[in-house]
C-alpha cells in the first residue's frame, strides 16, 4: 500500500514538470552556449525536486540527515545537495538561507528552497519547491517527508523567502 501510495504522490508531484510543456518553453541547448548552461542547471534543479520525492514517507528525525535513520527539514536538503553536486551544505535552515541567490515569490522554480518561520524565528523551516505552488519538506516530530502547498493559511502566513542554489 505505501509503495502504491508513493507511486500516486510522483505522479501528481511530476505534473508541474510536463504539463503545459511546448514550443515556446523549451530552450535550445547548443554546448558552451548560456542557454546550455542555464538549461543544465534547471536540469540539476529539478532533480533536487524529483529526488526529494523519493523521500516521501521516511520519518521526521531531530537533527536527522539519512533516509536510514530518518530527516529533519535541513538534513534532507543537505543530503540531497550532497547527492547531486558531490558538495556539502552545513547547518540547519538558517544557515542553508545564507548560501545562494535570494529569489522573488513569482519566479520560484521546481528545486528551488523555500524557507518558513515555524519557530518563531526567520528561515527556522527549509523545503524543497516543485511548482505550482507545492513543496516537499521533512515537518516535525511524528511525521514524515510529505508534500505540502505553499497557499494554505499555515504556510502562506510563514513564508520567509526562495533561494535558488549553486548547482
Amino acid at each position: 500500500r505505501m509503495l502504491k501510495n508513493r507511486i500516486i504522490v510522483l505522479a501528481l508531484a511530476l505534473l508541474p514538470f510536463t504539463a503545459g510543456a511546448d514550443e515556446s518553453t523549451r530552450i535550445a541547448e547548443v554546448p558552451g552556449t548560456p542557454a546550455a548552461a542555464e538549461s543544465g542547471l534547471f536540469a540539476q534543479a529539478q532533480e533536487l525536486a524529483l529526488r526529494a520525492l523519493g523521500f516521501i514517507g521516511v520519518p521526521y528525525k531531530w537533527g536527522g540527515s539519512s533516509p536510514d535513520t530518518g530527516f529533519d527539514c535541513s538534513g534532507l536538503i543537505r543530503f540531497l545537495y550532497a547527492q547531486i553536486t558531490g558538495q556539502s551544505l552545513q547547518g540547519n535552515a538558517a544557515e542553508i538561507s545564507r548560501v545562494g541567490a535570494v529569489i522573488d515569490k513569482s519566479e520560484l522554480q521546481p528545486g528551488d528552497l523555500v524557507f518558513f518561520n515555524t519557530l518563531r524565528r526567520p528561515f527556522s523551516h527549509v523545503g524543497i519547491y516543485l511548482g505550482d505552488s507545492r513543496f516537499v519538506h521533512a515537518p516535525s516530530r511524528g511525521g514524515a517527508v510529505e508534500i505540502v502547498d505553499m497557499s494554505q493559511r499555515y504556510w502562506k502566513n510563514r513564508y520567509n523567502g526562495a533561494r535558488r542554489l549553486p548547482i
